[in-house]
């Protein structure tokens, strides 16, 4: 059974060219179907399963840019800066400090570690860099990323400058292999005012490394998370799911997680998306989607962890992404947090709010807690698990989440209207994170390329 669901625009994955677009299900699946007049027609998968599409999906209530910086000529997906029509505000703006990187990946949406990259970003670019963000409407929570941001020595410097114009949460994209030997270069960085470490960890075993990463990391990723634990930073573990490789692992992967809370504060999964650099053309065998990790979650934790505690996302189009709380509790049992609601016809969300509540809740949780001695303490009656449950919610919160990007196969432009994670640009523009890793099946950029034309 074939049934229409909705429409949107999409852009052809051989010339990038904006086509009209619609989601099809068929059965418990859903496709995005298009026709470019030039390459002929394309079918993607991009749901299967339960959770159902249409309990999934739900209205917002859209928020436009305080500032934009670019004005609307061509339409989306081509006056990204952002443009007035962008539909939500900042959440994450990831600052792509280095293209150089230790590591040359099989896979890499940034395409990082050529033999000639581009020259790093200056401090006077970084400074610019904050002070748009400010013009945008920040302070915004900032990812330090690549490349790889490690091999800069200056970073501490780059986190300090941003502390200085009002910044408060830093996040490190990093493979940690710098950070793994060099304790007293991550030091300085906790110093400088790092909030947290966001850690490549594909899997718990060395095959699955030499088959996306190039080579063994794993010994190099625990002691990272040894390192963190040591110095009292937060980590959170981000998986690139690929099927065939590393999909069964997942809940090896939470187990793992769950060993190290504190200092790991939760897993957020990276459905692999085919832009940047990947092996081969994308097939619907080659992709895994949001539903069918969040029933893994569940399946591969034998129920220690219930997809009913996954919901879609507040802030950005549920098409995205998804997230569950917990808490773990002193018997090693999790109490869930969140509960996702099976409802089809629920009130829009409020995307400013939304964005809002998503950048204090990780800068919040995704950050080591203060020990208990620096908060005040009030004397009263125990109510016994209660006691012990609101304590462990402060101190062993452990939080799961997903994110799908889009590719050229599966753009949807309703959806990146509503992106909140956006990159800076080294024109100073701020483009939503698909847009601006959107390749043609060729390689092709519509943004990347500003950088090639940068020069420090």
């Amino acid at each position: 059974m074939t049934e229409v669901l909705s429409t949107t625009e999409s852009v052809c994955p051989d010339c990038l060219d904006r086509i009209p677009a619609i989601r099809v299900q068929e059965n418990h699946d859903v496709y995005l179907e298009k026709t470019c007049p030039k390459h002929g027609a394309f079918k993607t998968i991009i749901w299967r399963g339960s959770p159902a599409f249409t309990s999934w999906v739900r209205p917002k209530m859209p928020t436009f840019p305080k500032n934009p910086f670019t004005e609307v000529r061509k339409g989306c997906p081509y006056d990204c800066g952002l443009c007035p029509e962008h539909e939500q505000q900042s959440c994450c703006v990831l600052m792509e400090v280095t293209q150089r990187c230790d590591l040359h990946c099989p896979v890499c949406f940034a395409d990082a570690g050529e033999v000639n990259p581009p020259a790093d970003m200056s401090m006077k670019e970084i400074a610019a860099w904050y002070e748009r963000f400010l013009t945008a409407g920040g302070p915004f929570n900032v990812q330090l990323s690549g490349g790889e941001p490690c091999v800069r020595n200056d970073l501490p410097e780059i986190i300090r400058l941003g502390r200085s114009y009002g910044f408060t949460f830093f996040q490190l994209n990093t493979n940690g292999i710098r950070i793994s030997k060099d304790i007293a270069y991550l030091d300085e960085l906790k110093a400088a005012g790092l909030s947290t470490v966001f850690l490549q960890f594909d899997g718990t075993n060395d095959v699955i490394y030499k088959k996306i990463r190039g080579r063994g990391l794993l010994e190099k990723k625990l002691a990272v998370i040894k390192n963190c634990a040591d110095l009292g930073i937060g980590v959170v573990l981000v998986p690139t799911l690929i099927p065939e490789i590393n999909v069964s692992d997942i809940g090896n992967i939470l187990h793992l997680a769950i060993a190290n809370m504190p200092t790991v504060r939760g897993v957020h999964f990276q459905p692999i998306s085919y832009f940047g650099r990947y092996p081969d053309d994308p097939s619907d065998e080659s992709r895994i989607t949001i539903p069918e990790v969040i029933r893994a979650i569940e399946s591969q934790t034998d129920g220690l962890l219930q997809s009913s505690a996954l919901c879609p996302p507040g802030g950005e189009n549920a098409q995205c992404s998804f997230h569950g709380n917990y808490v773990l509790m002193p018997d090693g049992s999790l109490k869930a947090l969140t509960r996702h609601k099976n409802e089809t016809c629920c009130q829009p969300v409020d995307a400013s709010l939304g964005a809002e509540r998503s950048r204090e809740f990780v800068a919040q949780h995704w950050a080591t807690p203060a020990p208990i001695s620096s908060l005040q303490m009030v004397s009263g009656p125990s109510f016994g698990e209660w006691d012990v449950f609101l304590e462990r919610k402060r101190t062993h919160t452990f939080c799961v989440s997903g994110m799908a990007f889009q590719d050229a196969w599966t753009l949807d432009l309703d959806r990146l209207r509503d992106c909140y994670i956006h990159t800076a640009s080294p024109d100073g523009k701020l483009v939503p994170f698909c847009a601006y890793n959107l390749t043609d099946r060729h390689g092709k950029s519509l943004y990347r390329r500003a950088y090639e034309n940068h020069t420090a």
